[in-house]
């Protein structure tokens, strides 16, 4: 068994959503052990930031907070699919040719692994695309960018994707990992009425112990 941590550092100087300073985790050193005998901190930090899960409470009136997802679905094989040739955007046409099944939660590597997880021209989903994988009755759909969209006026990718049941993973660190399939663990933080929660992301290569 091998793990493979597909998660985003949390860091001050992280990259945040749109370059923005303001979306910047702050980490505050509280006490440390040579003053009291213990080393104690805080952090402020928005929940769309670095790995994420996206909560139908997102972008759906009256959806579910990420407390109401169900365990059972994060904790799931998964299959990484290369998208590394796309650029500017996924279509249905970059999807179909992988034989997408119902009830699969897909990984899409794209040339973003290997730039940073925010750049003003980052490979997104587009609303066709979004559609067909909404249509295909997918588990779930993770992202190596820090959103699955680029600011659509509508939102319709999320919109498409989450009003489907489809559960929405952006922030991925896919740099180095092979196209193919695994387990995959992406846990949220639990967070009472979250629109969304931080999360630690692994790939399982190999079977599960025990």
């Amino acid at each position: 068994m091998r793990v493979i941590d597909i998660s985003m550092m949390i860091e001050p100087g992280m990259t945040t959503w749109g370059l923005k300073s303001e979306n910047a985790p702050r980490h505050r050193v509280l006490r440390r052990f040579a003053q009291g005998g213990v080393n104690e901190s805080e952090l402020t930090i928005n929940l769309h930031t670095g790995t994420h899960l996206d909560s139908p409470f997102h972008m759906l009136d009256g959806g579910e907070p990420t407390e109401c997802l169900r365990l059972e679905d994060l904790i799931t094989p998964c299959r990484v699919l290369d998208l590394t040739h796309v650029r500017d955007g996924i279509m249905e046409g970059d999807l179909a040719p992988h034989d997408i099944q119902a009830g699969e939660f897909l990984l899409l590597k794209t040339e973003n692994s290997d730039k940073e997880p925010y750049y003003p021209g980052f490979v997104s989903i587009k609303s066709d695309a979004a559609r067909y994988l909404a249509a295909r009755s997918i588990k779930g759909v993770g992202i190596d960018a820090l959103g699955v969209e680029r600011d659509q006026p509508d939102r319709a990718t999320h919109r498409a994707l989450l009003g489907a049941g489809v559960i929405i993973l952006e922030g991925l660190r896919l740099k180095g990992v092979a196209p193919g399939s695994y387990t995959l663990i992406a846990l949220p933080v639990k967070i009472k009425n979250a629109d969304g929660a931080p999360t630690r992301a692994v790939l399982i290569e190999g079977s599960l112990p025990g």
